[in-house]
């Protein structure tokens, strides 16, 4: 029987003697892919996988079994390559058939060719996407999966070990040393100040990741290459995926995990730019342009190719939660039985961690336990559905009255990105709203969808700063990145623009306003903050607020945050009725002010108020608490209003 170290270092033996087994019968490529999943329901077998999220790409063996936890930035066209192939010995005329996928370079060994008449070949055709890691992942999420990577591969063998066999930097850093000899001492002195509030510190992996930004430096000083990163300043490998079977179930922006071998073969950067040359030379040889293969088909060394043997959809990144919750993936996890346990331990501890967190963000809040009530529903917020165009269980929060040009926001976010998997700050000044690119493109010369900053993963928290904002003009672009983010929180859609059309993308981002007055921008319910404490110093305030909370305290908010959102939620007719009768007693009551606007936010405040206390069905004592609730927004409003004229 095969030991960890086969499966895991040489994935291509297990195939090759699966194959060999096998053919000319076609059951084989399914036997592969049932080999694997069995093995990697065994008993913490999934940690043992390395993952490119990680460890640097030449830490890794090549032709490894390897996990990518990503998302799909782009779609390539599909491709065909030989699935089956035959190569023979021109001397003995022996004929050896081999097999062509999970592979990028056809194997052939001393003295073969390749047959490409044979009657055995068979073509076949897989799917290529363009996946980066998850934009705005929180570096708990990675800190907490490296932990739990690093414990497992050092109780297995050394052989399964990522040790490289000797020290070698990647091109891009050689290439920065040599620019900034000083950076050498600093990349090795290391940075004792770095790492997380809770001693999560940046490990030690004597490589930094495989970029610092968007733009890297190919070996053949063409211009650099953009890893087409959403977001600013993200690190991290860019890979192209190779998938096999049921690539029509993915679809762009999904987040994926993905299990498979690694191809960093040189030869294919040796093959790509033979390409080049010989296309300049008979522009009718290829139809694709120089930039459509540069693109397409970048360096192994900087884009790795990774030739899935099984992927799945995520329902979430949130390493502290089991991979499945939902009722119908828990029947095919690892341990479904382990799964429901996790989930009824934990919600019969619920009351005690929701009141812990209201306390924890009423302090952020500056003592404002109203505002603190809304901001755990804006979290736990998702959209469960859509009616026609709309979206239905988004709860978009305007948080008015934060200090103009203040620290306050910024810890805000800081705190917000301690509790949810993936988040990014978007800071509304004019120079962003008019030189940011917002909304993707189809490059059509490189046949590239190019990102942008909302082309965002389902659940991102995104935090729009408009305290930052001044006055001053808005260009084109500006208002189009405006109008994206208007759409973006009135219809959870984003437009992607393909030049001569534009193509809707239907996403599920929570989405917070920070604001001085009432926002530009449209959001369901607008909170106005009304401090109870006024520090004398913001930023020590905040930063002890932070250091003061337990980690496993913290963790508890993370699990929290995250399983509600996942919960199923229903209104029993009884109670509908009830919920009825009730909004035309309060039209009654007050025919000019309550509408139908109304009763829908006051569902929504109840639909997750019932789900913040770990109850999937409204009962009239939560529905009677949101009303609460809502008097008490709207008379801080009104309050509001009567201050400053037109506040609201």
């Amino acid at each position: 029987m095969p030991c960890v170290a086969d499966w895991l270092n040489n994935p291509f033996s297990i195939v090759q003697g699966i194959f060999a087994q096998n053919v000319p019968n076609s059951d084989w490529e399914k036997k592969v892919t049932e080999y694997f999943k069995e093995k990697l329901k065994e008993n913490n077998a999934t940690n043992w996988v390395p993952s490119l999220n990680d460890v640097p790409v030449h830490y890794l063996k090549p032709n490894s079994l390897v996990k990518f936890r990503c998302m799909v930035q782009d779609m390539f066209d599909p491709e065909f390559y030989m699935g089956v192939y035959e190569t023979v010995d021109p001397n003995t005329n022996a004929r050896v058939l081999h097999f062509g996928k999970y592979r990028d370079v056809a194997e052939c060994g001393p003295q073969q060719e390749i047959d490409l008449n044979s009657s055995r070949t068979v073509t076949a055709e897989r799917q290529t996407f363009y996946c980066v890691p998850v934009p705005g992942e929180s570096a708990w999420v990675k800190e907490i999966s490296f932990f739990w990577m690093e414990l497992v591969l050092s109780r297995v063998s050394p052989s399964t070990s990522y040790t490289p066999s000797r020290h070698k930097r990647s091109l891009e850093e050689d290439e920065d040393m040599d620019l900034h000899p000083s950076k050498q001492k600093d990349q090795h002195t290391g940075n004792s100040s770095g790492g997380d509030i809770h001693g999560y510190v940046e490990p030690k992996r004597l490589e930094t990741e495989a970029s610092a930004g968007h733009h890297l430096i190919s070996a053949n000083c063409s211009p650099p290459l953009d890893l087409n990163f959403p977001l600013p300043g993200e690190k991290g490998p860019a890979c192209l995926v190779k998938v096999y079977e049921s690539w029509e179930s993915f679809k762009v922006n999904d987040v994926l995990e993905v299990y498979g071998i690694l191809s960093v073969d040189p030869v294919l950067s040796i093959v790509n730019n033979e390409e080049r040359d010989s296309s300049t030379l008979d522009p009718m040889e290829c139809m694709d342009t120089a930039e459509e293969q540069r693109v397409h088909s970048p360096p192994a060394s900087l884009v790795p190719r990774i030739h899935v043997i099984l992927a799945q959809k995520l329902q979430h990144i949130n390493p502290l939660l089991p991979a499945c919750l939902n009722e119908e993936e828990s029947k095919t996890c690892e341990y479904p039985n382990l799964t429901s346990l996790f989930v009824s331990n934990f919600m019969s501890e619920l009351s005690p961690v929701r009141a812990e967190l209201l306390g924890f963000l009423t302090h952020a809040l500056l003592g404002d336990s109203l505002a603190a009530e809304y901001l755990i529903l804006h979290l736990i917020s998702t959209v469960y559905a859509r009616r026609d165009v709309l979206p239905l269980g988004k709860f978009t929060v305007n948080l008015s009255g934060c200090p103009r040009n203040s620290i306050f926001t910024e810890h805000i976010y800081r705190i917000i990105q301690q509790l949810v998997p993936a988040s990014y700050r978007l800071q509304m000044t004019i120079e962003n709203m008019n030189h940011s690119r917002f909304i993707p493109h189809k490059d059509y010369a490189a046949n590239r969808l190019v990102s942008g900053v909302l082309q965002l993963a389902s659940n991102t928290s995104l935090v729009v700063d408009e305290t930052q904002l001044e006055q001053g003009q808005l260009d084109t672009t500006g208002v189009h990145n405006v109008k994206a983010l208007g759409n973006l929180i009135t219809w959870q859609k984003v437009d992607y623009d393909f030049s001569y059309h534009q193509m809707e993308f239907p996403c599920n981002i929570n989405v917070l306003i920070t604001s001085e007055g009432r926002s530009l921008l449209p959001s369901d319910c607008q909170v106005h903050l009304q401090p109870q404490i006024i520090p004398p110093n913001m930023e020590e305030y905040m930063n002890s607020l932070l250091t003061a909370v337990l980690p496993s305290v913290l963790n508890k908010f993370r699990i929290y945050l995250s399983l509600l959102r996942l919960l199923d939620y229903s209104i029993s007719d009884e109670v509908t009725k009830a919920v009825e009768e009730d909004f035309v007693e309060m039209r009654k009551n007050d025919p000019e002010s309550v509408t139908a606007d109304d009763l829908h936010r006051t569902l929504l405040v109840a639909r997750f108020l019932s789900l913040s206390a770990g109850q999937t069905t409204l009962s009239r004592e939560r529905w009677l608490r949101a009303k609460q609730l809502e008097a008490l927004r709207k008379a801080r409003l009104q309050q509001q209003k009567c201050v400053n004229g037109n506040e609201l």
